[in-house]
């Protein structure tokens, strides 16, 4: 009973408690309450999101566990026997195209991102909105900023800035829809992707509704044109793939899988990364190549990896084919 009573004092004194700075014991903290701020969140409200037990005070072990390299290398090993399996896809992949006709209409007019395209990135994402998330998008990257309080490694300093910067726009998320940080639930994957299109919260910028002001990407439709507008505003896919330009991508993809296999640094479309590592490049000064390579360049911004840019093209290519009865 004294618990209770002490208990209820303590909730009662936390609400009615006002803040007017950033100053937190953990750094991250403070720099993602700043950040928040300057996109108009209150004080206030940052702090009483950032000291939330039920936000920062729980973890996501399983997520961090699959953040490690060695679950983020097998996976990548995995990658081409998935491209593999959504191939007997392909059907749903055409009906669920003809199901949402209207709103690839609508998206590929206004964004010029081909149909097949997104249908494709939504197969690998979730498998057409099947696979539901599992985790809470907040405490994925909550888990990455306390787990890597000190970064040594590029590798570690970059977990520290996505968990931090992607915190910060969740809070604002939450803000903006008038949400308190116990109700500001986004169910995501392991790595803290939200919703059909498996969006990152630094994301968010890029939803657009289906004829709605507001996106939700939880809905087919919203997913539909939040991908498309990705894909043309970060990666300036402004102009619909001539498929007849790409001869035979299966077997593309199968040449692509065997340069991959005896090239450990292998890439489509890449010599050089930006920290200068140096690629084996498949499709790099073959002239044949080069229509398709600018394609996968642009699909590598949704997720940069080339067997999965080469698995949506494959999944894309057979899927247009068969819409037209081919």
């Amino acid at each position: 009973m004294k618990f209770l009573f002490f208990s209820a004092i303590f909730f009662v004194l936390f609400a009615d408690a006002k803040y007017t700075n950033c100053e937190f014991q953990n750094k991250a903290y403070s720099d993602v309450c700043k950040r928040v701020i300057t996109k108009g969140v209150t004080y206030q409200y940052a702090n009483e999101f950032l000291l939330s037990y039920f936000k920062v005070k729980k973890f996501d072990e399983v997520s961090w566990k699959y953040l490690q390299p060695r679950h983020i290398k097998t996976h990548r090993e995995n990658e081409k026997r998935a491209n593999n399996a959504l191939v007997s896809y392909i059907p749903k992949m055409v009906r669920h195209l003809k199901k949402y006709k209207k709103v690839y209409d609508f998206s590929e007019k206004k964004y010029g991102v081909n149909r097949e395209v997104i249908a494709a990135i939504l197969l690998k994402e979730t498998k057409l909105g099947v696979i539901k998330p599992k985790h809470d998008a907040f405490i994925v990257f909550n888990t990455m900023v306390v787990r890597t309080p000190n970064p040594k490694t590029s590798r570690e300093r970059w977990l520290l800035e996505m968990g931090k910067s992607n915190m910060a726009e969740i809070i604002h998320y939450c803000y903006k829809k008038k949400l308190q940080p116990s109700e500001c639930n986004l169910p995501s994957s392991y790595a803290g992707a939200v919703g059909i299109a498996q969006f990152m919260p630094s994301s968010f910028i890029y939803t657009q509704g289906y004829k709605t002001k507001e996106a939700d990407l939880t809905k087919m439709e919203d997913a539909i044109v939040s991908a498309s507008k990705y894909l043309h505003k970060k990666a300036s896919f402004h102009q619909l793939i001539d498929f007849d330009k790409i001869q035979n991508m299966p077997e593309i993809e199968s040449q692509w899988y065997d340069y991959a296999f005896e090239n450990s640094d292998a890439s489509f479309v890449y010599e050089s990364g930006k920290n200068g590592k140096k690629y084996a490049c498949f499709a790099c000064k073959v002239e044949k190549l080069a229509y398709l390579k600018s394609y996968v360049q642009k699909i590598m911004r949704y997720n940069n990896s080339s067997n999965y840019a080469v698995g949506v093209l494959r999944l894309a290519y057979d899927a247009h084919y068969k819409l037209q009865g081919k």
